[in-house]
């Protein structure tokens, strides 16, 4: 068989799966639409969380942008894998003790008012359908290069999967669902970075390939180097972003990750806050066998990438090539006329005449490889099942936000459950479609719209979280004028670099010489200050709530909760 009809196949077998899986988990009530019951394993949660936060960014677009920019691709990596630590160790065991659906349900109730609940419910519709562009659009540019569809068509397929298991089974079907995505997501990364790490390396353990030796000896880093010195490129090993820029991008995916609504979710899903904590710890192994590797086949890609394409006839290049080129995700302009691929960086004297998108770096590797067509479409499949499992975590956070935070506690308290849960399936099903419009109009690529939601939640969310849970002064007046303050500035920062002005898009004109990827970092700190000045104009929460605050930070046994300093 060929690729294509391989893919139909893989792809086909795994939708079957997640359609089956949803059937048989399809949530009965509202307390296993939103949270599964609150009776999933630790294991089988931790598996579920790494496959809603391993999304296509961590699956397509981490490995091709550290692939196409080296050094300054990195920033990808440690800020979503430090984040994660943060969230584990600060936000998860507090929340799970809080006891609540929702992260609104906390600042409403944590911070008394319904007018905080409301700025939160605005704040993680806006991440959450921010994040959702770059899952659609991952299943776009999967589906319409494996199913040669276009791209339109491929998003419109993965609304109609999402849009089932996701209605029909709320959180107990996504979490059931996305155990069985992560297992072939990770097989699909880790089948064809073995292939590639015996084949280039001589090493089974992708995860050692970054340090290893070609055939000839020489280090692969090393070769990487000289390939991008002679064609004009910067050094791999080297980055061409200011060690500023660098340390706010990680920040804010660090803060980012700690404020996503639809991993904090997660941790509500399990039976006890012990159960929790081992869900961390589940989830961090199921997460470090990708980011592991992801190095790695990153250079692996790049490698092949520049010794298959670069002065080769166009008329000789392999199939892959023009597949990839009716996408649009590559293209190539004979300046010359001369019938070669002349792929060089501004530093060359000869004009580029190929342009690579990020995207493809992953999704294109095998075949540049000339891998097997089975292995070519198993990436094919655990692409898309990195997508899809994350876009079905942030239309549930859509859909939970408006049935239960703005219905049920906010505009009609006295809606029955199963009105709550109609409402639940509609606003879900609205959302699916509002998702793939996003899709077929993404605003820049995977990984980059990936940053711009995580910087909104670092502004957002992260602060607003951190202060409810360890200053127990912190009051209403404080949360919301944080919140605000803190996603506005951020939000109008991106709009204005990205979009309204993207020719002032350069770091001359960036404020402090911070990308718009980086400035939820900033954003997190306007939202801290904000919050810090205004909240000492207006009274303390009650007493009640600052006990409660004690209670959730303080575990039983410990000793009296007011002997902690707040």
């Amino acid at each position: 068989m060929g690729i294509q009809a391989w893919t139909f196949v893989l792809i086909g077998l795994s939708f079957a799966l997640y359609i089956g899986v949803a059937i048989w988990s399809r949530a009965g009530s509202t307390r296993e639409f939103y949270v599964a019951g609150g009776g999933v394993p630790p294991v089988a949660n931790g598996m579920a969380t790494a496959a809603d936060w391993m999304s296509a960014a961590s699956f397509i677009s981490m490995a091709g942008a550290i692939s196409v920019l080296g050094y300054d691709g990195s920033v990808y990596l440690m800020g979503w894998t430090g984040g994660y630590v943060l969230l584990a160790l600060l936000l998860a065991p507090y929340l799970r003790k809080f006891g609540k659906y929702t992260i609104p349900d906390f600042v409403g109730d944590r911070y008394e008012s319904q007018v905080a609940r409301v700025v939160a419910v605005a704040c993680a519709i806006f991440v959450s359908f921010t994040y959702v562009a770059g899952q659609m659009q991952g299943v776009g540019i999967v589906l319409s290069r494996f199913l040669e569809v276009p791209s339109t068509t491929g998003v419109m397929i993965g609304m109609g999967i999402v849009f089932f298991y996701a209605v029909l089974g709320g959180m107990k079907g996504i979490t059931y669902t996305q155990v069985a995505q992560y297992c072939v997501l990770i097989c699909a990364y880790l089948v064809p970075a073995i292939f590639l790490s015996i084949q280039m390396v001589g090493t089974p353990i992708p995860q050692l390939g970054l340090g290893g030796f070609l055939a000839d000896g020489t280090p692969l880093l090393e070769r990487l180097n000289e390939l991008h010195h002679d064609l004009g490129f910067a050094s791999y090993t080297d980055g061409s972003r200011s060690m500023t820029d660098v340390f706010f991008i990680t920040a804010a995916l660090m803060v980012g990750t700690a404020g996503l609504p639809h991993v904090i979710v997660r941790f509500y899903t399990v039976p006890r806050v012990r159960d929790a904590r081992r869900s961390v710890g589940w989830a961090l192994v199921f997460i470090a066998l990708l980011y592991t590797a992801a190095p790695a086949v990153a250079a692996f890609a790049r490698t092949n990438l520049l010794t298959t394409v670069n002065n080769q006839s166009y008329a000789d290049m392999p199939d892959w090539f023009s597949k990839w080129e009716t996408t649009g995700l590559v293209k190539f302009d004979d300046k010359n006329g001369d019938g070669l691929i002349q792929y060089v960086g501004p530093a060359s004297k000869v004009q580029n005449e190929l342009i690579v998108h990020k995207d493809i770096m992953v999704l294109a590797n095998p075949e540049i490889a000339g891998l097997p067509d089975w292995v070519v479409a198993l990436v094919a499949a655990g692409a898309l099942a990195a997508a899809l499992s994350t876009a079905a975590g942030l239309l549930l956070v859509v859909s939970s936000a408006i049935s239960h935070d703005l219905l049920k506690r906010t505009f009609m308290p006295r809606i029955s459950e199963r009105g709550e849960l109609l409402a639940a399936r509609i606003s879900a099903g609205v959302a699916v479609f509002v998702a793939g419009w996003f899709g077929v109009h993404p605003p820049g690529f995977v990984a980059e719209v990936v940053a711009f939601a995580f910087g909104l939640a670092a502004s957002s969310f992260f602060p607003v979280l951190l202060m409810g849970i360890f200053t127990k002064r912190m009051n209403r007046a404080g949360a919301i004028s944080g919140m605000l303050a803190g996603i506005v500035f951020t939000a109008g920062y991106i709009l204005w670099f990205k979009f309204l002005h993207p020719e002032l898009s350069h770091s001359e004109n960036w404020w402090w010489g911070i990308s718009p990827e980086g400035i939820g970092a900033v954003g997190m700190l306007v939202n801290f200050a904000v919050a810090g000045v205004v909240h000492q104009f207006f009274p303390p929460p009650s007493a009640a709530i600052q006990q409660l605050v004690e209670d959730i930070r303080v575990p039983k046994g410990s000793g009296p909760a007011h002997e902690i300093e707040a």
